[in-house]
């Protein structure tokens, strides 16, 4: 588990004095929730901080109450319930989505989609003030057609026949019906562009840290990344600032393919897409490629997101370009390399 990164600038959290406060997190020992904890631990706004996962987040300190749930089990509603309810908790920062495919596809809808069910109808029980829930840029799917930048209001077309990507939709879907039928409960949905720094790890991560990367011949999309710096300070923006909707987080600017790959320092493997597809319908359930086949179409089209609308009513501006996110991984991962290298050696 990652330590708590750098402070967001006290600029981008500038609010009107509030009373002390109390944040629930589920997904609490996430990369998210575990940055995010260690951050309000210093935070004079905050009075308690409840951590809610099946195991406690490392930066936990004196205002943390941690309690063990696991959302997929079908008593979570319930206990959730009572946890918001006895902590008096007001706001709710719903964290709980894997950052990664898994091949356990049953426990993660039962986490992410049966989970989110669970997490608002506590959220309604305990009469919560302020939900902040996290999706991601990579549900609106990556087509032919798309714009050039999607906005909120693009549909979420990422195929649903993928889990990963089915579960969440899901969850969102009901988190804006939610918000719908409980106008008082602000609701504020974050959507992250692939999250990239030097200490996150996710399906990204480990498909860039590969020697040879795979791509599809003939195409070279443009992409798109969140430093994981911005990432956390958009989660605390969301939580200081009274603003309900929908936001892309994203960070400036777009790179080929072909040059996140070579700023990394790694080497394309251009695979024609018949044979990409094939190779990973076999290596995927073996747990020997990073991703399933649904992900193959985001080496080939591109979905890049617009923040002009989180820049303009959530107030959240990006500290990092996407080449920045790029070129503190790679940095990051030259050391990890040179650690593996002396530990073969050895």
């Amino acid at each position: 588990m990652n330590d708590a990164i750098s402070r967001p600038s006290r600029s981008q959290l500038e609010s009107k004095p509030t009373r002390p406060r109390v944040i629930a997190f589920t997904g609490a020992a996430s990369f998210l929730g575990t940055n995010l904890i260690g951050l309000m631990q210093e935070d004079e706004r905050i009075s308690r901080i409840v951590a809610i996962d099946t195991e406690p987040p490392p930066t936990a300190g004196s205002k943390t109450r941690l309690y063990q749930v696991d959302l997929t089990q079908p008593t979570a509603e319930a206990r959730l319930g009572e946890i918001l309810q006895a902590e008096r908790a007001d706001t709710l920062v719903h964290l709980a989505f894997l950052p990664s495919p898994t091949t356990a596809t049953a426990w993660a809808h039962e986490l992410e989609s049966v989970g989110t069910m669970h997490a608002l109808i506590a959220a309604k029980q305990a009469r919560i003030k302020k939900l902040v829930l996290w999706s991601q840029t990579l549900l609106y799917g990556a087509h032919a057609s798309n714009p050039n930048f999607l906005t909120e209001d693009h549909p979420l077309r990422a195929t649903a026949r993928e889990p990963f990507f089915g579960d969440k939709i899901a969850a969102e879907s009901e988190t804006l019906k939610f918000a719908q039928k409980n106008p008082s409960t602000q609701v504020t949905i974050l959507r992250t562009a692939p999250i990239l720094g030097p200490t996150v790890s996710n399906f990204l991560t480990r498909y860039l840290a590969r020697r040879l990367v795979p791509t599809l011949m003939g195409f070279d999309p443009l992409v798109q990344f969140l430093h994981e710096i911005d990432a956390i300070t958009a989660f605390m923006v969301a939580i200081h600032r009274n603003v309900a909707g929908t936001f892309n987080i994203v960070s400036d600017g777009v790179l080929p393919l072909s040059t996140v790959i070579r700023l990394a320092g790694r080497i394309a493997i251009p695979v024609p897409q018949p044979l990409a597809e094939a190779i990973t319908r076999i290596a995927w359930p073996l747990q020997l490629a990073d991703a399933p086949a649904g992900f193959i179409r985001y080496l080939r089209y591109l979905f890049v997101a617009d923040g002009d609308r989180a820049r303009d009513v959530l107030g959240f501006v990006p500290a990092y370009t996407s080449r920045d996110a790029v070129l503190d991984f790679t940095s990051a991962q030259r050391l990890r390399d040179v650690q593996l290298l002396q530990e073969a050696s050895r």
